[in-house]
């Protein structure tokens, strides 16, 4: 059983397949954290929930370490929650009230104050098999009056008596999205979060803590990923007594929120992990609780098409019949126009907002664009941006009161564009009934759901008080029931989460979304470096990566078709360039590349990923993919640039069978027959020479 309760020392033990996870009850009645980690014996540890006291100035030290607590008392560290009561009081006392095991997997833990009828509830769902548990919290007022949410964490992880503390996390901005970076903790505290109204491409809602010591292959590993695609914050701190309590969940910046009588909050899920593979063994079980818990499908990962670079706004029926046909030459799959089908836009100054397909550009409607794509055995796919629109359009015209602004204030613009206020219910409905009249009158196969801006004046209109809700709560929770009515209504349409670039990629949008776009840098260099960033935390079918110009148009690097192609057939492989412009040898140069990614893709979606060498160290990038049954690898090596002459490099995998006996195919010409030791001990020459070569090597096991 993954969940045990040792009555007699008050202990709450959770074990997965590779790790301990223990809180108990101590005699204050507050829930204590007291280990997380490799695995222990549970009744060993009654001594750890003793009282902790060292000083006036710190009466209570236990206090750091509850596994949830509310602000008031002692507490002086980041609080799980803070309220106030309809009488002013602003002091919470949750004492432990009970539990209960509803499921094997499923624990709930009962607390309330101990005057009034505030009752929290702290969920726990195990996965055994991935080291990982999911947390959230129901808040429930059962007062007679308000009460005021100040700050509602879903979770506190705690990890104890480390000798040093490194948080690993990724930063960025756009075009620059998924930077690693690995900071040492001092006492203090560190806060990852976003402000902007969606989760963010300045830091990602995903940390992992080790000593210092931990590698990609080797070392205690705890980390976590929020599900929230809000304003979000992660509080890493660290007490002058040595513990790390990582505090996450719904930002409490301009977030409070009144709570009605018999009301009932409840919190994002925060997953938490311990893996003493690194951080490779850190990433393949977030991949593979993804893909087995989180992502509304498995589909295959079709090869996709976007007109976007070709055309841009400038989009007629007859240009895109002459991509598409161009494009099912290659062996594209799934054929998607990108902005500029639809009302006045030929601009991003006008027009959106406007759902309506433009007679100008499809005289005969969008069915004539559809039926060329499905003839030549493509899907079709169309981009939409539902969240936003132009003052310059027929929409903002009859709806002004529509999008966020405070009374007088003018609203700000971004990209020419203004919010609509997606908590009104008003919008909310407008915008789930043109999406539903836009997938029910036409044959479309996929939705590439963009939001280019950021949340600014967050204000309600008309009669509504800002006082008793929250804009920022509320737009994520309606953008979530919108996408989970139009998965039901349309089963077979796939959707993508794009918010100029990786801007919105979270735990909580992926149980939605098909695929992500993670950047909208394509430069296929630079790619390698936020490709990297993405898979420690998110799982690489769900990242789309695209093939676009040489010389590139953000930096002017120029680079091989091969370099290309192989940067981005390590996720879902799309073409954005213009191969209007592409020659015919070019042309069947990528026919072969999408041939060789069908034939492998099965590997790089379902399978395990090895990351073997980061540009961050070498000027070598490698990663491998093991398919789960343990068959078929294929690795991606990419060379930046060659210093100091040649000389042979090999590359040690990993997830093989040392015993087993695998045919190599290096890409090269050569195939030689090696054991799984040998590929892991010595390594596979990867045989490149000069700047930016990359190669793609095959590995099968031959069976006896």
């Amino acid at each position: 059983m993954p969940i045990g309760y040792l009555e007699e020392s008050r202990i709450f033990a959770i074990r997965t397949e590779r790790s301990s996870y223990l809180f108990g009850i101590n005699d204050s009645g507050t829930i204590q954290h007291l280990y997380w980690g490799f695995p222990v014996h549970a009744g060993d540890c009654s001594d750890l929930l003793r009282k902790k006291h060292h000083s006036s100035f710190d009466a209570a030290v236990d206090r750091e370490t509850e596994e949830y607590g509310g602000w008031g008392g002692y507490l002086y560290a980041e609080p799980a929650l803070k309220a106030t009561f309809g009488d002013g009081v602003r002091d919470l006392k949750l004492r432990y009230e009970g539990f209960s095991i509803d499921k094997p997997e499923e624990l709930v833990i009962r607390l309330a104050d101990e005057h009034y009828a505030l009752k929290v509830n702290l969920h726990y769902h195990v996965f055994p098999e991935y080291d990982l548990i999911e947390r959230y919290v129901t808040v429930t007022n059962g007062e007679s009056s308000a009460v005021r949410i100040e700050q509602v964490m879903s979770a506190i992880w705690s990890v104890l008596s480390l000798p040093a503390y490194r948080m690993t996390h990724v930063t960025g901005r756009w075009a620059g999205e998924y930077q690693l970076r690995s900071d040492v903790l001092s006492e203090g505290k560190k806060v990852l979060e976003s402000r902007r109204g969606f989760t963010g491409p300045h830091a990602n809602p995903w940390f992992a803590i080790d000593d210092g010591t931990a590698s990609e292959t080797h070392g205690s590993v705890w980390f976590g990923a929020l599900g929230w695609s809000g304003n979000w914050k992660i509080a890493a701190e660290k007490t002058t007594f040595g513990h790390l309590r990582v505090t996450g969940g719904i930002n409490d910046f301009d977030g409070s929120f009144l709570l009605a009588p018999g009301e009932t909050f409840t919190s994002p899920v925060f997953t938490g992990g311990y893996s003493t593979g690194g951080f490779g063994g850190m990433s393949r079980n977030l991949h593979r609780y993804q893909k087995e818990t989180v992502l509304p499908g498995s589909r295959v990962r079709k090869v996709l098409y976007n007109s976007w670079e070709a055309t841009e706004f400038a989009v007629n029926v007859q240009d895109q019949k002459a991509l598409a046909r161009k494009a099912a030459g290659i062996g594209v799959e799934l054929f998607v126009v990108d902005d500029g089908w639809f009302g006045a836009r030929n601009s991003d100054r006008a027009g959106l907002g406007d759902w309506q397909v433009n007679p100008e550009k499809f005289p005969n409607g969008l069915n004539e664009l559809i039926d060329e794509v499905n003839s030549l055995g493509m899907d079709f796919g169309i981009w939409v941006e539902p969240e936003s629109v132009n003052p310059d359009s027929d929409l903002y015209r009859a709806h002004p009161e529509w999008v966020y602004q405070f009374k007088a204030r003018t609203g700000s613009q971004l990209r020419n564009q203004l919010l609509l206020n997606l908590g009104l219910p008003e919008v909310k409905q407008y915008v789930l009934d043109f999406m539903t009249e836009l997938l029910g009158t036409y044959d479309i196969s996929f939705i590439k759901w963009d939001m280019n801006r950021t949340v600014t004046e967050p204000g309600i209109a008309g009669e509504q008080q800002q006082s008793e809700h929250s804009d920022w709560i509320r737009h994520v929770n309606n953008l979530y029931d919108i996408w989970h009515k139009l998965r039901l209504r349309f089963p077979n349409v796939e959707f993508e989460t794009c918010a100029g670039g990786g801007a919105r990629i979270d735990l909580g949008i992926l149980r939605y979304a098909d695929q992500a776009w993670i950047s909208d840098n394509t430069d296929a260099l630079d790619r390698l470096h936020i490709q990297e960033g993405f898979t420690y935390a998110y799982d690489p079918s769900v990242m789309m990566c695209w093939v676009t110009e040489s010389p590139h148009g953000m930096n002017g690097r120029r680079l091989p078709l091969s370099f290309r192609f192989h940067s981005a057939m390590m996720g879902g492989l799309g073409i954005g360039a213009n191969i209007d412009r592409w020659s015919e040898e070019e042309l069947a140069e990528a026919k072969d590349y999408v041939e060789q990614y069908k034939r492998i893709r099965s590997i790089t979606m379902h399978g395990d990923l090895y990351r073997l060498s980061s540009l961050r160290h070498s000027n070598v990038a490698a990663c491998q993919y093991v398919a789960r049954d343990g068959k078929e690898s294929v690795v991606f090596a990419l060379r930046q640039a060659q210093h100091f002459g040649a000389w042979e490099s090999r590359l040690t995998l990993q997830g093989l069978d040392p015993d087993a006996v695998y045919k190599v195919d290096a890409g090269d010409g050569r195939t030689v027959t090696q054991h799984g030791s040998f590929l892991m001990q010595v390594g596979v020459a990867v045989g490149l020479s000069g700047d930016f070569q990359s190669r793609m090597i095959r590995i099968a096991r031959v069976e006896n």
